[in-house]
């Protein structure tokens, strides 16, 4: 299984997070108060995506490194031929191997880059030694050649002295490594002059005149260890400020069009995790009463949603309220990859699975709905299926922080569902969400039904050229059976159950999860074992770069 990231269709209800200050919870305190103390007691390392972001720059700064040494090496030629009027290249000079073997370093520095499963840190490292190299080869083909008559020693900044500058920017090293760094680079100009003096091919006079020559060199050095530590700084921040509760951000999982997945670790447990962040606006627009409002519904509605207990429901470890009003969950780790993606990429499912996949998906929602609660996002992205300890195809719902109970559920909440501002999607929403009537747990096993439809056949139940066509055809339409579109038998009981899931009016539809649970084991037939789940998954795997999302090397994560 792979890693990846996570597509905008599964970010419809997380805003992206760009707050910096460190996080102040309003809501539960952090489980552990030593993992405080941990942050102060030790120095921040910067997250993890900033490292890697800054070895694929050192990747691409070494191509451009190897180009510039190939293109300084023909001008250098041409501008021979010019002065000196030879006709052809003069054979083989000695600057030509020291660009050479600049070339060879600089190609086999970006091949390593390119592979992703290298150390971020040991890269950084290492491109501090492709600096020193390359101001070594800088200094030598600078002064190799004799220096023209009436040449005057003075003061100069040198392309080493720009390197080890511009350097300081990119590589995000700590202060120390680039003062080192940087001394060493920039004494390779003087070294570069004595080798030439030793050769007899450049007579400057006294030995302080190497330092007089190249002094500006070695004070960018000392601006280079200040731009580090502006930049190294500025990582910690961002450490400081991916701190929530008892946690600490990692990596970028996945960013959408209204939202960002981190992952995330315990400081003291070191238990995996992700950390889904929403600012309060998304809930209600504006400042003052009602921002107040959202976030205390936030807490109420979170709380609720911490004690399901289902195992088939995503595990919400913790939230909370940083001092700037951002909202954040902290859930598990999955092993696997949402309905969408399995869909997708291999394929409608046979019914006996689909009848597996969806009969886990009721005892997630039943205890929701015993509990006064409404999903009102179900749909394929919102619903993980995978492995869990021994046990394959697995289902966990996700997104149940979201929720909102039936108390609380109005005419306006659901308008603004409709138009896309809270949770729902045109193609999963039942006729009542859409209507703007009251919702219950009914409203959920109408979008269950158009996952199921969506597991048959590999199509939605409607299709339309705009959301609005998609959801008018909710209202009036009446869907073709799945029967008829699925490349798979399916039993006549599977096609009036699901058909039965999308009545339109919410009296005509099983009337709770345990309801239609209940009718899907009474489907005959046989039952979808755990050897044929573990064989499909070890057949099927999930192939990296298909599907609407990108992703990562390594066993695959998702998150709630």
């Amino acid at each position: 299984m792979r890693e990846r990231h996570y597509n905008d269709t599964e970010f419809d209800s997380f805003p992206c997070h760009d707050a910096m200050p460190k996080p102040k919870l309003i809501g539960p305190h952090p489980s552990t108060p030593a993992g405080s103390s941990i942050s102060r007691s030790h120095p921040r390392s910067l997250p993890p995506d900033l490292l890697r972001e800054a070895s694929k720059r050192l990747g691409a700064m070494s191509l451009l490194g190897a180009v510039l040494w190939i293109l300084a090496t023909v001008f250098y030629r041409l501008g021979l031929r010019t002065m000196t009027g030879n006709p052809g290249w003069g054979g083989l000079h000695a600057m030509d191997v020291v660009a050479g073997a600049s070339v060879l370093v600089s190609l086999a520095l970006f091949a390593y880059t390119r592979r992703s499963d290298r150390d971020p840190r040991f890269m950084i490292d290492l491109g501090l030694g492709y600096i020193m190299f390359t101001a070594l080869a800088i200094g030598l083909h600078w002064h190799w050649d004799p220096r023209p008559a009436g040449w005057v020693v003075q003061p100069e900044i040198s392309w080493i002295g720009a390197l080890v500058l511009m350097w300081a920017a990119i590589l995000p090293s700590t202060p120390a490594k680039t003062l080192v760094m940087g001394l060493i680079a920039a004494s390779m100009n003087p070294v570069g002059m004595l080798v030439a003096h030793s050769r007899g091919t450049w007579q400057f006079g006294s030995v302080s005149d190497v330092l007089v020559m190249h002094y500006p060199d070695f004070l960018l050095v000392g601006v280079a260890v200040l731009v580090s530590h502006v930049v190294t700084r500025l990582g910690q921040h961002v450490a400081k400020a991916r701190e929530m509760g008892s946690y600490e951000l990692g990596e970028l999982l996945g960013s959408g069009g209204m939202g960002q997945v981190f992952r995330a670790t315990h400081r003291m447990l070191a238990r995996p995790a992700a950390i889904k962040l929403i600012r309060p606006e998304m809930i209600a627009p504006g400042s003052g009463d009602a921002a107040e409002l959202a976030v205390k519904r936030f807490r109420r509605e979170a709380e609720v949603a911490a004690n399901l207990r289902s195992p088939h429901t995503v595990e919400l470890y913790d939230f909370g309220v940083t001092e700037d009003q951002t909202l954040y969950f902290v859930m598990e780790l999955l092993d696997g990859v949402n309905l969408d993606e399995l869909v997708r990429q291999t394929g409608p499912v046979p019914a006996i699975r689909a009848v597996h996949i969806l009969r886990q998906v009721c005892e997630s929602l039943e205890e929701a709905h015993a509990g006064g609660l409404v999903h009102r996002d179900i749909k394929p992205a919102n619903i993980h299926v995978g492995r869990l300890g021994l046990r394959y195809d697995f289902v966990k719902v996700l997104d149940f922080g979201l929720v909102k109970s039936v108390a609380q559920a109005s005419s306006e909440q659901s308008m603004r569902t409709a138009t896309g501002i809270a949770p729902g999607t045109p193609a999963y929403m039942a006729p009542e969400m859409i209507l703007g009537e009251p919702l219950d747990g009914r409203t959920d096993l109408y979008a269950l039904g158009c996952v199921a439809y969506f597991l048959l056949t590999g199509q939605p139940v409607f299709e339309g050229d705009a959301p609005m066509h998609v959801m008018a055809k909710h209202l009036h339409a009446v869907p073709a059976p799945p029967s008829k579109r699925a490349p798979f038998d399916v039993p006549p009981a599977l096609d009036r159950l699901v058909l039965a899931c999308l009545a339109k009016v919410p009296g005509d539809r099983p009337q709770d999860a345990a309801e239609l649970a209940r009718s899907l084991d009474a489907i005959g037939g046989d039952r979808w074992s755990q050897a044929q789940a573990a064989e499909w998954w070890r057949v099927n795997p999930p192939v990296r770069g298909e599907g609407p999302d990108s992703s990562l090397s390594g066993p695959n994560s998702s998150v709630g």
